[in-house]
């Protein structure tokens, strides 16, 4: 690799070529789209100068960490379109009908991003015809619409869940994008985990084969934090803290009995970020099982083996499990295996009760006789259904208005998301089809390791 001096101090390094991922926009199927100024040049509230507006060339790297000690990559460098208002957009205020839709799970700060759409579309860009979706997807053909303004969502994000209600599957193309172009709507922001976003890609394409002036955006929620290529998903921070107060209670429990152990089970159907996070920040647990990573329970090197040692030193224990952890241990039948979720999500087995049993009957079996107490705590709707905390309330308000500003200039078919702590827009095929798992190969997770002392379950 080639360097140049350009100071005692410094060195400068050649970069790989940069590929833009471009978003689509409505112009590139409708022709003779207005181009009109940005009404927030107009606002009582916004004052802005020339570089309050952001361009075509504003662009974020998804990779920021490089090693110049290795040879240089021909591979680009993937960079992104920078969220945020554009000096035109493509829009008549006057002319919007706006459709906010939440979709899957429960997930703190849904309501925060609700009301931030509301206002932002309201006071910023002069939006008058705002509707909320009731009941997920299927409300858009099967719900009468609420409709929206600043008063009615004036403290929504002081409410945990969602205002809107909200609901699996039920997803109908035909009819989703047909009750759209029948009610005019021709702003459609969809809240949800993945399966949420696979279902904006596929409303984005047949709006594309339509060629409706109908600007599709997803803002992806999910509490496990399990969406890829953006930093983190909204709420999970909030869920972090929420779990935090479970594992010190089950802690509390431990130490105060004989031979105590809390067992706390954590959201994480795929990844084990919640139950990481948490970990990490309380410092009290034991062992920490996730879904990437596998463990056995009997012989050297496993749980049992780890727990009676720990008892033996401490007279205690905490376990955290994730959701998604040990399915391939508990027993289940040819049916089960087969059980799908409304919204094509593999059913998963109960891992907490089902290692609080296998825990009760070691004990009982290699220590008969002997005290022994055992502490299960779920703590799964308490997180789900909390008000999102100061962190998340800001992310969302920031989400919400990146997502309206790429709306109004025209966008299309692309989610709002943190890349490197800055706001970008991403193709919704790509975030509905990244995924984001933990990786064990890291230093957070040989940190943990460090943490907790626990086995590496690892059979010879």
């Amino acid at each position: 690799m080639e360097s140049m001096h350009s100071s005692p101090n410094s060195t400068t390094f050649p970069l790989p070529p940069i590929e833009l991922q471009t978003i689509p926009s409505l112009s590139d199927t409708i022709p003779n789209l207005p181009t009109l100024p940005n009404p927030i040049d107009k606002s009582p509230y916004y004052h802005p100068d020339p570089s309050f507006y952001l361009s075509a060339c504003d662009v974020i790297l998804r990779q920021i960490i490089f090693d110049f000690s290795s040879p240089s990559s021909s591979s680009p460098l993937l960079a992104y379109h920078r969220a945020g208002p554009r000096r035109f957009i493509r829009f008549d205020s006057d002319d919007v009908r706006a459709a906010i839709v939440t979709c899957g799970g429960l997930c703190p700060g849904l309501n925060t991003v609700i009301r931030e759409l509301v206002v932002a579309l309201w006071d910023l860009y002069g939006v008058r015809q705002i509707f909320g979706v009731q009941s997920g997807y299927r409300g858009f053909y099967s719900a009468d619409m609420v409709e929206l303004n600043p008063r009615v969502v004036d403290n929504w994000h002081l409410r945990g869940g969602t205002a809107l209600v909200t609901s699996r599957g039920g997803f109908d193309l035909e009819k989703i994008v047909g009750a759209i172009e029948k009610r005019g709507f021709n702003q459609v922001y969809c809240i949800g985990g993945d399966g949420t976003m696979r279902g904006a890609v596929k409303i984005f394409n047949e709006i594309q084969r339509r060629k409706l002036h109908v600007s599709i955006t997803g803002i992806p929620k999910t509490v496990d934090n399990d969406i890829g290529i953006i930093d983190r998903s909204f709420g999970f921070q909030t869920a972090v803290e929420i779990a935090l107060q479970a594992i010190h209670a089950a802690h509390v429990e431990a130490e105060s009995a004989v031979n105590g152990v809390g067992l706390v089970k954590l959201m994480g159907r795929n990844t084990g970020h919640i139950a990481l996070h948490a970990t990490l920040s309380s410092r009290d647990v034991d062992c920490c099982l996730i879904p990437e990573i596998d463990f056995y329970l009997e012989g050297k090197g496993g749980l049992f083996e780890f727990l009676d040692q720990n008892l033996k030193k401490n007279g205690h224990a905490v376990l955290v499990v994730a959701e998604g952890a040990g399915q391939n241990l508990i027993p289940r039948t040819e049916s089960q295996k087969a059980e799908e979720d409304e919204s094509g999500n593999p059913v998963f087995l109960d891992v907490g009760p089902w290692l609080k049993s296998e825990l009760n009957n070691w004990w009982k079996r290699d220590h008969p006789g002997e005290l022994f107490t055992l502490k299960y705590i779920d703590p799964t709707y308490m997180i789900r259904a909390v008000p999102a905390n100061a962190t998340d309330n800001l992310y969302c308000t920031l989400l919400a208005h990146s997502s309206i500003h790429g709306a109004m200039a025209g966008y299309t078919g692309f989610v709002s998301g943190q890349i490197n702590g800055n706001y970008a827009y991403i193709p919704i095929e790509e975030v509905a089809a990244a995924k984001n798992a933990v990786d064990v190969k890291d230093h957070k997770w040989a940190w943990l390791r460090s943490v907790t002392n626990q086995p590496d379950f690892q059979q010879a």
